[in-house]
């Protein structure tokens, strides 16, 4: 796939404009850590929360996605559940609040607020700061290879000796990568989170219509029919049975004869038995969405907003300006690669590799001009989820090991400076790392499965049990992670024996959130209670509910006026109302591109009513 010199410079011209921003806003950025990590908490709400779409707007995602829908059609919707999607309405209904509240810069700094400055607090602190490093170097590896792979296939080669090629055939998508990556690097250096805000809006702004673009070239190019000629029954059904219903080999004989092959894939992905995949993905989804989120730039931007309530609202406005924008585009690409499926599809039937239709799907139906808008459009999906992440690490290598062990009085300058070294060590790691492994995916996907499932329990029992401690954390972490390790190695052949073995995350979640749980119970039992101060104190400053009552009765004692939160039974009717709500948003932009009338007055009615619930118990009741 050749470009126009137009498409081109248009290209170029967005490159150096990310740039001049980056530039521009570093003055304001550089005067204390502050400044350069949360922005002062002066930036409005709605632009932290277009930020925050916009970096989980990657391409590599969307192709997934994309694949999804392909394969399992409209019960796709419910397979991101596996991250799980439904924690930004955990957090948009009362963890943002809670989280904001302890004022802190990091997710590990906030340990200090839970469980104050002891041994126990210090360990969990510790591990805490390497969970975060280790994830956003696996992320950065990642994104890597991915925007490598995406920049050859449309961009001329910078390297055409045949030897040289021969010898390292990978060499253009590691060039591209430290390109693009370096430009990136610039901006995010130089302006921290003003910058990354900033650029990350403009990115949106681009990444939205191109979105509007692909689908109504999808609406205008692919009929109705032709689309219906190359689906099976079922696949515009968003409910399932305890099998998907979905059998490709049934289609005509005028569809392509590939589409067969997505059984085996189906097969391959191991989601044959959608019902029993479902109930584990809403079991160990609902466990991590209540943990809170992770130390990346989700965290970040929950902290860097001005107050509780516009903590709730940022998070709220993400699943509103992502949801329909990225649907949009992903149901236009997969009709258009379903109907044109021998055209397009090159990659190994055996090997699912979707990816790959992306550049085909692009030069066949983007004309001139608006092709290199959309391919900025896509750079910018890459380059808003590497920034985001850049961004968020160093916080941790400067406030909480640099700062807090090694030089709590250094001046904010030398703060700044070195949070630009920490900035680069981290993207240097990542690109190292990148260089090495072959399979990345692969790579993450382990280090997500080991990270997150060590990370589940400690994470949910610190919000909701007074006599949960620093030990008790540290040893849920370790004992989680260790078993994660492990497991992959010991081979059991009772796992093999499960419908879900395709997905070790999902199989070993159960044994692995069991041993976390062991671990944290035996950690705090057989160690103090923190003391009192401190609980008190995160108590009546982040006001959760749960099981508090010995604290509660503490606080009271101090201060007979302070209420306690009685807002669980309406929490958990909004964050059900909300989960309906997300999916909603989900749903009707699929059937609006493909232009099936009667689900989408459904969903889109469903989006309206669940709306105006929310207004009246949810945002009309948000309070600091």
């Amino acid at each position: 796939m050749n470009l126009h010199i137009i498409d081109i410079g248009i290209i170029v011209l967005y490159l150096i404009t990310t740039i001049f921003v980056g530039y521009y806003v570093s003055h304001r950025a550089s005067r204390n850590i502050k400044s350069y990590f949360l922005g002062e908490n002066t930036l409005p709400w709605y632009f932290l929360g277009v930020s925050n779409a916009s970096g989980m707007f990657d391409i590599a995602g969307t192709m997934l996605l994309v694949y999804w829908l392909a394969v399992y059609g409209l019960k796709s919707i419910w397979i991101p559940w596996l991250w799980p999607v439904f924690n930004q309405i955990f957090l948009m209904v009362y963890l943002s609040p809670w989280l904001r509240r302890s004022n802190v810069m990091t997710g590990a700094e906030w340990i200090k607020t839970r469980f104050g400055t002891g041994l126990g607090a210090n360990l969990s602190h510790i591990i805490v700061v390497i969970f975060a490093l280790v994830s956003v170097i696996g992320f950065l590896s990642y994104g890597f290879k991915g925007i490598g792979k995406f920049s050859t296939s449309f961009l001329p080669a910078l390297v055409t000796n045949a030897d040289t090629l021969a010898r390292y055939p990978q060499i253009n998508e590691n060039l591209y990568a430290l390109i693009l990556m370096g430009i990136t690097t610039f901006y995010v250096v130089k302006g921290g989170m003003f910058s990354v805000v900033i650029t990350e809006v403009i990115q949106y702004g681009i990444l939205t219509i191109a979105s509007v673009a692909i689908g109504i070239i999808a609406i205008n190019r692919i009929a109705p029919d032709a689309i219906n000629a190359v689906i099976p029954a079922g696949w515009k059904d968003i409910w399932f049975g305890w099998h998907t219903g979905l059998d490709w080999s049934s289609l005509s004989s005028t569809a392509s004869s590939k589409l067969h092959a997505f059984n085996d894939w189906i097969m391959k992905d191991g989601y044959e038995m959608f019902g029993l995949f479902f109930i584990m993905m809403l079991f160990k989804g609902i466990f991590l969405a209540a943990a809170g989120p992770a130390p990346n730039y989700d965290m970040q931007r929950v902290l860097s907003t001005r107050n509780p309530k516009e903590a709730a609202k940022m998070s709220s406005l993400v699943n509103v300006v992502l949801n329909p924008t990225r649907y949009f585009m992903i149901t236009g690409l997969t009709i258009l690669a379903l109907v044109n499926f021998d055209k397009l599809y090159t990659a190994s039937l055996t090997e699912p590799d979707f990816e790959s239709i992306l550049p085909q799907v692009l030069a066949t139906y983007v004309p001139v001009g608006l092709l290199g808008f959309l391919m900025a459009g896509l750079l910018a999906a890459f380059m808003s989820n590497f920034a985001a992440t850049v961004n968020a690490a160093p916080a941790y290598i400067v406030n909480d090991i640099y700062k807090r062990y090694i030089n709590p009085h250094a001046s904010d300058k030398k703060y700044v400076h070195l949070s630009y070294v920490a900035s680069l060590a981290v993207v240097i790691a990542g690109v190292s790392v990148g260089f090495v492994v072959t399979s990345i995916n692969n790579v993450v996907l382990w280090i997500t499965a080991a990270l997150w499932g060590g990370y589940t329990a400690s994470n949910v029992l610190k919000w909701y049990w007074w006599r949960f401690n620093g030990f008790g954390y540290f040893w849920g972490m370790v004992a989680g992670i260790a078993a994660a390790l492990i497991l992959p190695i010991l081979d059991l052949e009772f796992l093999k024996q499960w419908p879900l073995i395709n997905n070790f995350s999902m199989n070993a979640f159960p044994i692995i959130f069991v041993f976390s749980i062991i671990g944290c119970v035996l950690g705090t039992l057989l160690t103090k209670p923190e003391d009192d101060e401190t609980l008190k104190k995160f108590y009546r400053t982040v006001r959760p509910w749960g099981f508090w009552k010995p604290i509660h009765k503490k606080v009271v004692a101090d201060d007979p006026s302070f209420e306690k939160n009685k807002d669980f039974g309406r929490d958990m009717f909004n964050v059900a109302v909300g989960i309906i709500w997300q999916l909603s948003l989900v749903a009707f932009p699929i059937y609006l591109v493909l232009r099936d009338w009667k689900p989408f007055v459904i969903a889109f009615s469903i989006m309206v009513v669940t709306s105006l619930i929310l207004k009246f118990t949810w945002w009309n009741k948000l309070k600091d």
